[in-house]
């Protein structure tokens, strides 16, 4: 699923090590994690996360990933319902 391609080197994306990218990665792909958290935790806004997703994933995945986040109203936080407070899902149970 991931190719090992070099990130274009961005303002956004200079700075990030490899394991920063693939957290990043991660939560594009979580349904309920928006894209204002990534903003927020890495500077790299949506069409940063887009670049980023394009230069690291198979064609493949990347149409995949982009048909499930596009119009997904759990990825933004201004069309997310104002019930959704939970970064997880209430039935999920950290197991150990």
């Amino acid at each position: 699923m991931l190719l090992n391609l070099p990130v274009s080197k961005t303002p956004a994306t200079e700075a990030l090590d490899e394991a920063q990218v693939s957290r990043i990665i991660e939560m594009a792909w979580e349904d309920r994690t928006p894209f204002e958290a990534i903003a927020y935790q890495f500077g790299l806004n949506q069409n940063g996360v887009i670049k980023l997703m394009r230069a690291r994933l198979k064609h493949s995945s990347f149409k995949l990933w982009r048909a499930r986040t596009h119009g997904q109203t759990t990825k933004h936080l201004k069309l997310r319902s104002s019930a959704v407070t939970r970064h997880k899902a209430n039935h999920r149970v950290k197991q150990f």
